[in-house]
């Protein structure tokens, strides 16, 4: 099966069109559509789930730590370092520890 390459060498940005499971090191711009409820892991980590969406379509995205008690329908997000998972059998990025909100 074919993967479209998920890092662009020239700084381009990714398309939501283009994801795929165990996509890594992205660089995406997309708005907000909504912004789920907070909840707790069992570390007592906060997540925040949002759907997002660029052009081309829309994904989750988990957030991490105090930064979902920020983000509101309708913001712009540029997304640097993040990455694309299967989470319940739903595709879902997250911006890791070295990436930036």
């Amino acid at each position: 099966m074919y993967k479209p390459p998920a890092e662009d060498k020239n700084g381009n940005l990714n398309y939501i069109k283009d994801l795929y499971p165990q996509a890594k090191n992205l660089q995406m711009k997309v708005v907000v559509l909504t912004v789920g409820n907070s909840y707790k892991t069992k570390d007592g980590n906060e997540v925040r789930s949002c759907k997002v969406a660029d052009k081309t379509g829309s994904v989750n995205l988990s957030i991490w730590g105090d930064y979902g008690n920020h983000i509101q329908p309708g913001d712009i997000l540029m997304l640097v370092r993040c990455y694309a998972v299967l989470f319940k059998n739903c595709l879902t990025l997250y911006v890791g520890k070295f990436g930036s909100l």
